[in-house]
């Protein structure tokens, strides 16, 4: 049974579950739209623009989900859940201008729609009132929302500079995954198991498993860039703009079935009028058989991590979480 709106591609096995969950994303949306329903009028059109938009609400059905390792109906869950979607809608406003961005989750992105401006203050708003919820939460909230945040830009900051000499492509690149993606979503598992007042030792599985599985989703990402013509966006989008994506890496390293038009094509942004010759190239190469194995590594990792946990239905979610990974990127 699916999640609703948002999670409409996500099916957990448990159904009872599944429909505490979908009532919970349901009430995760019509808090998010509450959040920017102010009374300026180009604030509130932006800032609803990505709500209404959709999206996958990963975040917080993982917040919702953790939840349910202690008792879900303590107060401040949703509330976090909340706060860290609005946390992760802002961050894409901000991606969207440094991209230089056109289109988001199917509709103009706010850059293209308003101006850069409208964009970098959208998500500085955003921000702001998830900051706000996170201090109604306590202390202890705004320090790990805080130091989430930095990880997070540190990896996009990492992002954009050259990689330092002696360290491996991959394993750069791997870290900078782990930052700018897998950290926030390492929170958002940690807060649904911290707040639901499991043990300590619960909420330390629960808070890796979200890295680990955040890692795991953007190689997900960059191998349907590479091989989907379903995924939403144009395929190569990532190859058109240099993105170096973990398949790129192996290519650039020279993997087996990497051969030197490939790596040429893929050292820089390729022009568009080679990208169905690089996709080709790349789609047979062994560069993109070793991405999926190392995405494979991640998913049994999180694999072991859920089955580490108590019995009950919150694990075999965190397995379907897992498994979802592996049809996402076939």
């Amino acid at each position: 049974m699916t999640t609703g709106r948002a999670q409409a591609a996500l099916s957990f096995t448990d159904e009872a579950f599944a429909e505490q969950m979908r009532e919970a994303l349901d009430a995760v949306e019509e808090r998010l739209l509450k959040a920017v329903d102010t009374d300026q009028p180009l604030l509130r059109e932006s800032g609803s623009h990505l709500i209404t938009a959709g999206g996958k609400r990963f975040r917080p059905m993982l917040t919702l989900a953790c939840s349910h390792l202690g008792d879900p109906a303590r107060p401040g869950i949703l509330d976090a859940a909340v706060a860290l979607e609005l946390t992760h809608l802002a961050t894409l406003y901000h991606d969207d201008v440094m991209d230089e961005a056109a289109v988001r989750r199917g509709a103009a992105s706010a850059n293209a729609r308003w101006d850069n401006s409208v964009a970098i203050l959208t998500g500085d708003y955003l921000f702001s009132q998830a900051a706000q919820i996170m201090a109604e939460l306590g202390p202890e909230a705004v320090r790990v929302q805080a130091s989430t945040f930095a990880r997070l830009v540190r990896g996009q900051i990492n992002e954009t500079m050259p990689r330092p000499e002696g360290i491996d492509a991959v394993e750069w690149h791997l870290g900078i995954l782990s930052e700018k993606t897998g950290s926030l979503i390492a929170t958002c598992a940690k807060f649904g198991a911290w707040l639901a007042g499991a043990e300590q030792a619960t909420i330390a599985i629960a808070e890796e498993f979200g890295e680990v599985i955040g890692v795991a989703f953007q190689i997900a990402d960059d191998i349907i860039d590479v091989e989907s013509e379903q995924s939403g966006k144009t395929p190569g989008t990532d190859l058109l703009e240099g993105v170096p994506t973990l398949p790129v890496l192996y290519a650039l390293a020279g993997t087996e079935g990497a051969d030197a038009r490939l790596r040429e094509l893929v050292s820089g942004p390729v022009p568009e009028a080679d990208l169905p010759e690089a996709l080709e190239l790349l789609r047979a190469s062994g560069a993109l058989e070793e991405a999926r194995s190392t995405l494979h590594q991640y998913q049994e990792r999180a694999r072991r991590l859920a089955a580490s946990l108590p019995s009950g239905p919150v694990g075999q979610a965190l397995v379907d979480i897992c498994d979802f990974m592996v049809q996402r990127e076939v």
